[in-house]
């Protein structure tokens, strides 16, 4: 036991546990308290320019604030948000915007967020629960080091002219000042590490500061391939790593930048190394023989690479994540489920004819787009979003995350959405005899016409291409399109390995960084397949395009 990181994840537990007996109160009551939220709202920016401009001063009961607010997109938003960028104040909140945290969709420019003092509390309330509730039931993570996942910092090519700071430093930054001073004293990877740009480099180094750490408890990624992606590249580094362990060098230390060098500086560690010696890179839960937790998204197409975290973790505990976006909590993990985060923001909830459901009024099996109003300024914002009711934590839904709603492909008319691909994969996939690594379905064109293509990084033998062609043809839109040859047959892909690396490859390719890019099952991009290694079934296979992929993301992966 390291008795400072035990005590530092003391106190940072022990000041999350008021946030953690209110929300356990809240559940019994998520009507009334979410109404106390809004009267809250409207009463703090009623005399900033949003509020003004909507009547909030006079607006006294839910109805009023339907009727008088606009549902709204980002784009709805975004001449608000060009004001505050210009440096106007009091615009969509009376509270002083304190920087604008970038963000992205699955299309266009990256979006800019407001951040307040009062979001953060929103955050700090949905944080508080969750901390608290996984050291309770597992209060030995408290006694060793955790790994935070840390995104490196992408550079935008086209930067923002603001008279506010843009982004945050790190991951980390939404657990608040007080709180992320205790994390810093209990991770076992730098943050200064985010700075290192180049992907090799970044992995090498991450690897090096976690192999250091024989007691590691509690590992905390957003999509699981993240933690894949590292671990598959131990073999190949494993005996530089164990050179560096023994000797307390670092292979990629001239390539640092000075903060990170700094940060990672270590001495020798023989019987670490002694340890690791007879270890098998392969097989990792080995290395880490007391971790406990692994924190990751397990809904969605986030559940395959899951479920092959999983198989390399046999005997470790595995949280799926709430719903999570830049904007906002929607849901966090508690008690087992999920139930929406009631302390933190205003809920609103769209069901499939459009209509406006309040949390209490969720229907179990149901399924909802999620709107949500903040602290931040956004109101009645649709964070394009899909969930489904899974049960009832008190009075107060659990929801599982489906996919983005706003993500609709439509090349000829067919509309086929995130969500409804979602369960139609899941449902051609639920039969097979292996878990797949990553899944993808997307438009492509070869001499015969447009089709869809369901790519594949597994080892599943046959791919279940007819099965998921009849789903999808449960779609009237994609059936009319089939009939009509406006679309040809679904044909499938099998990837050779690596397939998500070099999915996000070509998404950070466009200046998204990795901790943003959520899983989906649908792209609305066309290409694929030139991008990944492996060929079409029953075809001759394609050439490989991972170095190109990778080039585009401004790095070499090795091979």
């Amino acid at each position: 036991m390291n008795p400072i990181t035990a005590s530092a994840n003391v106190l940072w537990v022990a000041s999350n546990l008021p946030a953690a007996v209110r929300f356990r109160r809240a559940l019994r009551c998520p009507a009334a308290t979410q109404r106390r939220l809004l009267d809250r709202a409207l009463a703090r920016d009623a005399n900033c320019a949003y509020g003004r401009a909507h009547g909030f001063s006079g607006i006294r009961t839910y109805e009023e604030f339907a009727r008088r607010v606009p549902l709204a997109d980002y784009a709805d938003q975004e001449p608000w948000i060009d004001r505050i960028v210009g440096g106007e104040e009091h615009v969509l909140t009376w509270e002083p915007v304190t920087h604008l945290v970038p963000t992205s969709g699955s299309t266009g420019p990256r979006k800019l967020i407001p951040f307040t003092a009062g979001l953060q509390r929103e955050f700090n309330a949905a944080i508080g629960p969750w901390v608290a509730d996984l050291y309770s039931r597992l209060p030995s993570i408290a006694l060793g080091p955790a790994y935070w996942s840390v995104t490196p910092v992408l550079t935008s090519q086209n930067p923002e002219t603001s008279a506010l700071p843009i982004g945050f430093d790190e991951d980390t930054s939404y657990l608040g000042s007080g709180r992320k001073r205790c994390v810093d004293a209990v991770m076992a990877v730098p943050s200064e590490l985010r700075f290192v740009k180049e992907l090799d480099a970044f992995r090498y180094v991450t690897l090096l500061c976690l192999l250091g750490w024989r007691d590691l408890r509690l590992v905390s990624v957003w999509h699981p391939s993240f933690l894949n992606l590292l671990l598959d590249a131990l073999p190949r580094y494993w005996d530089r790593l164990l050179a560096d362990i023994r000797t307390g060098q670092c292979l990629h230390s001239e390539a640092l930048p000075t903060a990170t060098r700094d940060a990672v500086k270590f001495g020798p560690m023989p019987r670490r190394a002694k340890e690791l010696e007879g270890a098998d890179p392969r097989k990792p839960e080995m290395l880490w023989p007391v971790l406990k937790v692994i924190s990751c998204w397990g809904d969605g197409p986030a559940e395959f690479a899951s479920a092959e975290l999983q198989r390399r973790f046999p005997r470790t505990l595995f949280q799926s994540k709430g719903l999570l976006a830049t904007e906002a909590f929607v849901t966090i993990p508690f008690a087992g489920m999920r139930p929406v985060a009631v302390c933190s923001h205003f809920f609103e909830f769209l069901d499939e004819q459009g209509r406006t459901h309040l949390t209490h009024e969720l229907r179990r099996h149901e399924s909802y787009e999620v709107v949500v109003t903040t602290a931040g300024g956004l109101w009645r914002y649709r964070l394009g979003d899909r969930v489904q009711v899974t049960g009832f934590l008190g009075q107060t839904p659990s929801l599982r995350f489906l996919g983005k709603s706003g993500n609709v492909s439509d090349r000829f008319g067919e509309k086929l959405s995130e969500a409804f691909v979602a369960v139609a994969v899941q449902e051609a996939l639920a039969t097979l005899p292996a878990t797949p690594r990553f899944v993808l379905l997307a438009p492509d064109e070869d001499a015969v016409g447009w089709h869809y293509t369901l790519y594949l990084d597994g080892e599943t033998t046959p791919l279940p291409v007819e099965r998921l062609e009849a789903l999808l043809r449960k779609n009237p839109h994609y059936a009319y399109c089939r009939e009509l040859g406006q679309l040809q047959p679904l044909r499938a892909f099998r990837i050779h390995g690596r397939g998500y690396e070099i999915f996000l490859a070509r998404e950070t390719s466009r200046g998204r960084r990795e901790g943003e890019i959520k899983p989906c099952f649908l792209s609305r991009d066309a290409g694929w397949s030139q991008y990944f290694a492996g060929e079409y079934e029953n075809c001759e296979p394609r050439p490989t395009a991972i170095k190109a992929a990778s080039r585009a993301a401004g790095h070499e992966t090795a091979t």
